[in-house]
């Protein structure tokens, strides 16, 4: 069951307002709020291509960069104890603490998540 949607390499979450009879989502993972709604499924992902083509279109006009959805570096707070064992264990590998994190997060998504690359579409 796919929950998200996908255009132009943004992604998009899929809500339910009963109170409003609606489905309304946002472009996950910027800062800027982008938001839509339908009727329908198909009503909603028209309305969240559009939203994207919209913020696409705005940042140009503007002249302004669009964010990309997930920059690439993120800071993680682990704790003393495992910041020291990762460290030491990147030294022991040769390999640098970001490498050693990049290893570990790949092979975790590979055995525990379905799909974790997004298709991007």
């Amino acid at each position: 069951m796919n929950n998200q949607l996908k255009h132009k390499g943004y992604i998009g979450s899929i809500e339910a307002s009963i109170e409003d009879d609606c489905l309304f989502g946002k472009i996950l993972f910027i800062k800027a709020l982008v938001s839509y709604e339908g009727k329908t499924v198909a009503e909603l992902d028209a309305a969240f291509r559009e939203a994207v083509d919209d913020y696409l279109a705005t940042c140009q006009s503007l002249g302004q960069t669009p964010e990309k959805p997930c920059k690439g570096s993120f800071n993680v707070r682990v704790g003393h104890d495992l910041h020291l064992a990762a460290a030491l264990a990147a030294t022991r590998k040769k390999v640098t603490l970001n490498d050693l994190t990049r290893q570990a997060l790949n092979e975790f998504l590979q055995h525990h998540c379905p799909d974790p690359s997004p298709a991007i579409g």
